[in-house]
């Protein structure tokens, strides 16, 4: 009998596993990461995309808001869109930061998700009248003191939720000595009472947008908060603007999962291989509703190299010395947004170059606290004719600058995050075993006039199947959401449903979205 070595065996056993076919049944798959990815040309590169700037969808110029709306929440209900927003205004006097409006949470809505407008509400008084777009203030809820500031809404949309807690609110406690946060819930999204009887998730510093959603590929709940790395053992909630005491440490995030909203498990710490330990002020994730599989996310990134010689050359000097009296790093810091990706909302792909960057020097840029995305990507349409709707985000400008700020829109093409991307000169990758279900295969993707998507199917050993090699192909050149590979036979993919294959894209001067197998009728 024939002796294999244990380091055999394992050798064997990994090969397999990784040999072993990933089922994406008809899910779209995004050209995020690597996962998919067997081999690949040294031409072709995962290329980050900016989104496009566009008008100022709000600005906060009412009495009971100001310069200092930070946190802000958006989701499509219905036929409008809604939004969540923090109202605070912040003034310098004799190097002292202070709020002379106090905190609340307001609300905008839109019909197209592109300017938004503030509806009366009848409900919260300011000045002496209701007339206003206030949900909620410090005192709003019986029984219960608010910090309308670091609160968040989402709408539920666990099929099981309750019609009275179909809207939630994410509160952090603004009681010392009782760190955490706790929840609220509403029919409508404008009347909120106690849902939870104490605090839900406790460990975590909390003093940023905290949130949590339902996420439907995995049937649980899952919250993201904000918390110190370095300092993990601090736990009072006075208002230290510089952090916890002794410096704090390093910003960062957590994730927890629930079933109930209600109890939730010990946080744990996102994890970003291969990326630098950048200080992030806020997280912004949430599960993309085409591919509800990944989770996106758009953190604020948080820079300080103190005073040195650009930082007195950067807009608005005079503010940003006024501010320094308060604290240096008020004067110094500087921000911009992030994206990262994950598969399973633990471990994400994080990218170093920025996706919103401060912009070129004017009126409203490099402000400590711009560039804060809002939570939530909203579905608007292109304002080119005949053009497909795009995907619109949010950001914060000129805050703490003026006497107000503005919620500026960005818009990316649908999938449009990052691509695979091919130069002139060509080059290919091939995909690692998968198995689909399906009868045809869409592509979103771009090409110059020049360029080109070609597609082979193989078989697992990287044989092309007969009817489907990439002379069989064909040539794909454009730029479409949707486009259906078609091969010379006229027919479609559904003799290869459930069998593990692989593909290979052959590209030039091209870039990849994202693919993904659908029940659709081959029309050449």
């Amino acid at each position: 009998m024939t002796r294999v070595s244990l380091l055999t065996i394992l050798t064997l056993s990994f090969t397999a596993l990784a040999d072993e076919p990933i089922d994406i049944g008809s899910r779209r798959e995004l050209m995020v990461d690597d996962y998919l990815i067997d081999s690949m040309s040294d031409s072709l590169r995962l290329q980050l995309h900016k989104p496009v700037r566009r008008n100022v969808a709000l600005v906060t110029d009412a009495a009971w808001e100001g310069n200092a709306c930070a946190y802000s929440s958006l989701f499509h209900d219905g036929s409008k869109f809604r939004m969540y927003y923090t109202a605070n205004h912040y003034v310098n006097r004799d190097g002292r930061i202070e709020e002379p409006r106090g905190r609340r949470l307001c609300y905008a809505e839109s019909m197209d998700g592109i300017h938004f407008s503030k509806p009366d509400l009848g409900l919260v008084e300011f000045a002496g009248s209701k007339k206003n777009n206030i949900v909620l203030a410090v005192d709003t809820v019986p029984g219960i003191r608010l910090d309308p500031g670091h609160t968040t809404i989402l709408r539920d949309t666990n099929p099981d939720c309750p019609p009275d807690a179909r809207y939630k609110a994410i509160c952090r406690s603004s009681a010392k000595g009782e760190p955490g946060l706790f929840t609220l819930k509403s029919a409508d999204g404008f009347h909120f009472s106690q849902f939870s009887d104490g605090l839900i998730i406790t460990d975590g510093y909390f003093d940023s947008e905290n949130l949590a959603f339902w996420d439907s590929v995995r049937g649980e709940y899952r919250a993201y908060f904000r918390d110190f790395r370095d300092f993990r053992d601090f736990r009072d909630f006075r208002d230290f603007r510089d952090g916890p005491p002794g410096g704090g440490g390093l910003r960062g995030i957590k994730t927890a999962t629930s079933s109930d909203f209600i109890n939730w498990s010990t946080g744990k710490w996102l994890e970003y291989p291969g990326a630098p330990d950048d200080a992030l002020y806020t997280n912004q994730i949430a599960p993309y509703a085409r591919a509800p599989h990944f989770f996106i996310g758009f953190p604020k990134r948080y820079v300080d190299r103190g005073w040195v010689d650009s930082t007195g050359k950067l807009p608005g000097l005079q503010e940003r010395k006024a501010r320094a009296k308060a604290s240096p790093r008020y004067g110094s810091a500087v921000t911009d947004a992030l994206m990262m990706t994950s598969r399973d909302g633990l471990t994400f792909k994080r990218w170093g170059e920025a996706i919103i960057r401060p912009g070129q020097s004017r009126k409203n840029s490099w402000a400590y606290g711009d560039n804060l995305v809002s939570w939530g990507i909203l579905p608007t349409k292109s304002d080119l004719p005949d053009s497909p709707d795009e995907l619109s985000i949010y950001a914060t400008e000129g805050y703490w600058t003026g006497s107000s700020q503005n919620f500026r829109r960005y818009s990316f093409r649908v999938d449009g995050f990052v691509s695979i991307q091919a130069p002139l000169r060509g080059g290919e990758f091939t995909t690692r075993p998968i198995v689909f279900q399906g009868s045809t295969l869409e592509l979103n993707y771009s090409t110059s006039a020049a360029g080109s998507v070609s597609v082979e199917i193989q078989d697992v050993n990287g044989d092309p199947i007969d009817g489907r090699a990439l002379a069989d192909c064909h040539e794909i050149f454009g730029d479409e959401i949707e486009r259906t590979v078609t091969w010379k036979d006229g027919t479609g993919l559904k003799q290869l449903a459930g069998r593990p294959v692989r593909l290979r894209f052959v590209m030039k001067d091209a870039d990849l979205f994202s693919f993904q197998f659908v029940a659709r009728k081959v029309t050449e």
